[in-house]
């Protein structure tokens, strides 16, 4: 789109703040929010949030990298990683909540919410398979190489598929967030 899509109003705030209180309601706490390079903007924005920031070097890079960067600040400790993107921020805390629950019964699976037969996002990556990062892999070949290790989980939340990649994605997304 040609601007921050993470600072684009949404309602009465934008749209990484949609996302963050979101990822903190559903009860998650260990949360990193990976930046680009001169993003100042976005770290000013997400000041005061119990978030650690850090910054992708690689301007222009693909998400993987951004995943790569995240999970080499996360705490070593963490058996799974929540990936939420800033331009699915309509994603609610109950939503969240379903996809950690899925994750916690089956601790060994990649989650991914589907919502009326469409993929969507945030999903939940076994640390040990997002880990395929490092080697070069991206999310949607992890999820690829090995289909028997992912459960689907059915939600009534429109937003794990509602992005903003185009200016009619945006509008769109305003009228459904309510102004």
């Amino acid at each position: 789109m040609g601007k921050l899509k993470q600072l684009l109003p949404l309602a009465d705030k934008s749209a990484i703040h949609h996302c963050i209180d979101a990822i903190v309601a559903a009860g998650i706490q260990d949360i990193t929010v990976v930046i680009g390079p001169g993003h100042e903007e976005t770290r000013n924005a997400v000041n005061g949030y119990p978030v650690r920031i850090t910054v992708n070097g690689k301007a222009g890079s693909e998400m993987a990298e951004s995943v790569r960067t995240g999970l080499s600040a996360a705490t070593a400790a963490c058996s799974a990683f929540l990936i939420c993107l800033a331009d699915h921020p309509l994603v609610s805390a109950a939503t969240i909540r379903t996809l950690v629950e899925a994750h916690d019964r089956q601790p060994g699976l990649i989650v991914i919410p589907v919502y009326r037969g469409r993929r969507g996002h945030p999903c939940v990556f076994p640390a040990d398979a997002v880990r395929k990062v490092f080697s070069g892999m991206n999310l949607r070949e992890i999820v690829s190489a090995d289909p028997s290790r992912v459960e689907y989980v059915e939600v009534d939340d429109e937003g794990v598929v509602l992005d903003m990649d185009t200016e009619d994605d945006y509008r769109a997304m305003i009228a459904k967030a309510g102004g």
